[in-house]
């Protein structure tokens, strides 16, 4: 997910990967921006070589599109592919619930209700007002979802789980709104669900829960 700091063992090419990835899910990057390599050279600290190489691994995630001898743009939002990323989370996530629901544990059911703790002390303060933070939201939002699949014991379909959910937030980002109720109680349902292990009825509070955010975004009218 977006937002986490350097770790030990990783090249300057790694740090500079994701931070140039967080700007493209959190709109700092428009969809649709030439990526121009000198100044991006300049923003990241880091060589046009070496960034060629982050970019290209980038359009591995659709993120980026690399454009022959003009260089690289910021993938495009569509209705479209905002479609398919609630799909394709919506299948993963499911397989993730199931797997996880079979084999977690006590430690599991602590992971789950600390991140939801923190995830609905920052829907308090959203629903207060205060947009300020929404930054802590988006990152105690993922860290909710995450720790309900944690126990899959499947490090690949962890894996590309987190890289469509960090599309699939890109959407939300760029229509900058908060859903309000419905978002905190989906989620004290989720909690409810996973803690009893009942896979078939939060996988449905899932759908509908995806499903109401696509829709979401779609009326905002920030996208083609």
């Amino acid at each position: 997910m977006i937002e986490r700091l350097g770790e030990a063992g990783e090249t300057i090419g790694d740090v500079v990967f994701r931070q140039v990835r967080q700007d493209i899910i959190a709109g700092i990057l428009p969809p649709g921006t030439k990526i121009k390599l000198e100044q991006a050279k300049e923003r990241y600290s880091i060589s046009v070589s070496s960034l060629r190489e982050i970019l290209s691994r980038l359009t591995t995630e659709n993120l980026v599109i690399a454009e022959g001898q003009r260089g690289f743009e910021v993938s495009p939002a569509s209705r479209r592919e905002l479609m398919e990323l609630a799909d394709l989370r919506i299948v993963l996530e499911s397989h993730a619930m199931d797997l996880s629901f079979a084999s977690g544990d006590l430690e599991w059911e602590g992971r789950v209700v600390a991140a939801h703790h923190k995830l609905a002390a920052a829907e308090r303060r959203l629903l207060s007002g205060d947009d300020s933070r929404t930054i802590d939201w988006v990152r105690h939002d993922w860290e909710f979802h995450q720790a309900i699949v944690s126990a899959c014991n499947s490090a690949t379909l962890m894996a590309n789980l987190s890289s469509v959910f960090d599309r699939f937030l890109r959407y939300h980002l760029l229509a900058r709104s908060f859903r309000g109720d419905a978002v905190v109680e989906d989620h004290k349902l989720l909690l409810e669900l996973a803690l009893r292990k009942d896979s078939e009825g939060a996988k449905e509070v899932l759908r509908r829960h995806v499903q109401s955010g696509m829709e979401h975004v779609l009326k905002s009218n920030k996208i083609a």
